[in-house]
């Protein structure tokens, strides 16, 4: 049955204690006073609507990561850092007038947040306009680090080049064979769906992967009911689909397409965001065994005291489990203090902060032993691992039923080897 799109983000408010209609939350503001901080980011969030979830896990992952600094800030000359969180709404316009009031106002050493890419685009020129930094934390278009980049732009977690880049390699390696490969893409008619293909497909020749493409499908954001794309793939008879869905979106698709019996006739693959808590605590016992999904950040991988501890704190904190921007925003944070004290110098301008930041190197919740994130200088794009999991039976984090398990980890290199 066709769910309608309110009823189904009721669903996942459940667990999260909050929903689409809460009223708009703006200006909240955390860490030190004006008078006493050391350095200032205004950070845009939706707050309200479809995408509330990542902007409220991102405040709390916010506050858990300046209770860390001011924890080791005796010790570490860390900064006193303020933060100030706005609503976006998940809209471009709307994101412009908060980013330069933030830089004309208030006048905020860095931006950072955004969750939507479309968004994040209009804000980068306002960064760059006005000369500060702009810290991305969640969303993943590789425009921004492309044909958008400018000096000040940094982003704390995986773009979706990456995902397809392991996605790409998951596939050569485990379902790839003589015969060419029946693919078949569904996302969302905008700039992160077209990436993700354009990046999937490249990086399957550069494989050697022979593949032919036997649907492609671009149903609109926030679409309703995608019963017709799910009938036109069963008619496709792919060997897999590749969705490239995130958020809302994707736990209405997998849903729906669970009772239509295309997953019993392909593999299902979303290498970017399907595997994100999110989705699993939404769909909780509706969530079908054997799906192919990866997120940017996961609960129960890797199996650290650090990502152990990140967890639970953030569940003591919130009441929930976090979804995977809560890392982004967490590292985030943590990236601007260690670039702060690295610096060495009182007040660091955008310049100080932005050679700082290019050699980063941090230990994060995502990152299994042995390894550490690090800041790609050229493109401003951290680097991480990216493990793929299958989704299996585990309750370890209520409401969720099914986790990712039997997992494959792909490294960008190996610079950030210990």
């Amino acid at each position: 049955m066709v769910r309608s799109r309110a009823r189904m983000f009721l669903g996942a408010c459940v667990w999260l204690w909050a929903c689409a209609t809460a009223p708009a939350q703006t200006s909240i503001e955390l860490g030190a006073p004006a008078a006493e901080a050391d350095y200032t980011l205004g950070c845009l969030y939706p707050m309200s609507g479809p995408g509330a979830l990542y902007g409220l896990d991102s405040v709390v992952a916010i506050e858990m990561a300046i209770e860390e600094i001011e924890e080791r800030r005796g010790r570490e000359g860390f900064p006193r850092l303020r933060v100030v969180v706005d609503d976006d709404l998940s809209k471009r316009f709307r994101g412009v007038q908060i980013a330069q009031h933030f830089v004309t106002s208030l006048e905020v050493d860095a931006l950072c947040g955004v969750v939507s890419s479309s968004v994040a685009l209009a804000v980068t020129q306002v960064a760059l306009d006005a000369g500060v930094l702009f810290i991305g934390t969640d969303h993943a278009s590789p425009r921004l680090t492309g044909e958008a980049f400018h000096p000040y732009y940094f982003r704390m977690s995986n773009n979706s080049r990456t995902s397809m880049q392991a996605g790409a390699a998951y596939i050569a390696e485990h379902v790839a064979g003589k015969e060419p490969l029946k693919i078949a893409f569904i996302g969302p008619d905008y700039d992160y769906g077209y990436y993700q293909w354009d990046d999937l497909r490249r990086f399957l020749s550069e494989r050697g992967v022979a593949f032919e493409v036997v649907a492609e499908m671009w149903p609109r954001l926030h679409e309703v009911d995608f019963d017709p794309y799910i009938r036109a793939l069963l008619y496709a008879r792919p060997d897999l689909v590749v969705n490239g869905h995130w958020g809302d979106d994707a736990i209405v698709f997998i849903e729906q397409a669970s009772t239509s019996g295309l997953f019993e006739a392909t593999q299902f693959m979303n290498f970017d965001a399907g595997g994100n808590y999110e989705v699993l605590a939404a769909l909780g016992e509706r969530m079908p065994l054997g799906l192919i999904l990866s997120a940017r950040h996961h609960n129960n991988w890797p199996d650290t005291p650090r990502n152990k501890s990140f967890v639970q704190r953030f569940f003591d904190k919130a009441g929930r489990y976090p979804s995977y921007a809560a890392q982004g925003a967490y590292a985030a944070i943590l990236a601007v203090a260690n670039a702060y004290r690295d610096a060495g110098v009182a007040r660091p301008d955008s310049e100080i902060m932005r050679r700082e930041l290019e050699r980063l190197v941090i230990e994060l919740p995502e990152d299994p032993e042995g390894f550490r994130s690090y800041m790609d200088a050229a493109t401003h794009e951290i680097q991480q691992v990216q493990a793929i999991g299958k989704t299996v039976a585990g309750s370890s984090f209520a409401p969720a039923t099914v986790e990712l398990g039997e997992w494959f980890v792909y490294y960008p290199d190996t610079r950030g080897m210990e």
